[in-house]
């Protein structure tokens, strides 16, 4: 990995707090952090305050890293993040399941969610449960013996205004969004009293083992089940 590739931008949004973060995925620190506190009655949609703040940071963090921010990963903290859960049983016909047979029921669940909520961009999807002929695993066991086979899969999207809103915002710095992060369920996978930009690219990289990762369509060709999920990485 090159000195550049090293180096990720952080963007954190909430109804009372906007940070900003240069981030050093080598070594694991912040190159550049600055956090501000906003009034109860401000939020990501004052355009003008959340502006304001990134004309304050955003020269002073290319300057500090040798370029422009082309890419930056969002971390949105908001009731208006959208929460479902979505079960989904299958009679396996095939005896064990396989990581073909869950792939198929993820898709099947996915699909389902984008035929219900055709307004929500999903940016997190994670299995809660597996049931196996009735009993409850946390975690995925391939070629399981089972004739009954069940998920709960959980959905975090935001909406596709709130997307184009952020969007609009960026656009002026010719920076896109490269990811959508749900700030409260990243906060809530770590026990220990580290950096929101080092949590949130942990999560990134699959800290939870159950969370399918979804990625871009335009993504290398690469085998079905690595391009969308790394459930067995």
């Amino acid at each position: 990995m090159n000195k550049e590739n090293e180096l990720q931008y952080y963007l954190s949004v909430s109804t009372n707090k906007y940070g900003i973060y240069l981030f050093d995925t080598k070594n694991l620190k912040n190159l550049y952090k600055e956090e501000i506190i906003l009034n109860n009655d401000t939020n990501y949609q004052n355009h003008y305050e959340l502006k304001k703040f990134l004309d304050d940071n955003i020269f002073k963090i290319e300057k500090l890293s040798g370029k422009f921010i082309e890419n930056i990963f969002l971390i949105l903290e908001d009731k208006k993040i959208f929460n479902i859960e979505i079960g989904i049983k299958k009679k396996n016909y095939n005896i064990s399941v396989t990581k073909a047979y869950l792939e198929n029921l993820l898709v099947e669940a996915k699909d389902l969610f984008r035929e219900s909520y055709h307004n929500q961009e999903i940016i997190h999807m994670i299995v809660n449960k597996y049931f196996i002929n009735g009993k409850t695993q946390l975690l995925f066991e391939e070629n399981l013996k089972c004739e009954n086979f069940a998920l709960e899969v959980n959905f975090k999207s935001i909406s596709n205004d709130i997307i184009y809103d952020l969007n609009k915002i960026l656009e002026n710095y010719q920076i896109k969004i490269s990811k959508y992060l749900d700030g409260s369920y990243v906060k809530k996978n770590f026990k220990t009293d580290i950096e929101l930009s080092e949590m949130s690219y942990r999560i990134s990289c699959g800290h939870n083992q159950n969370e399918v990762m979804v990625v871009p369509k335009n993504t290398k060709k690469l085998a079905f089940f690595e391009k969308f999920f790394q459930l067995f990485s």
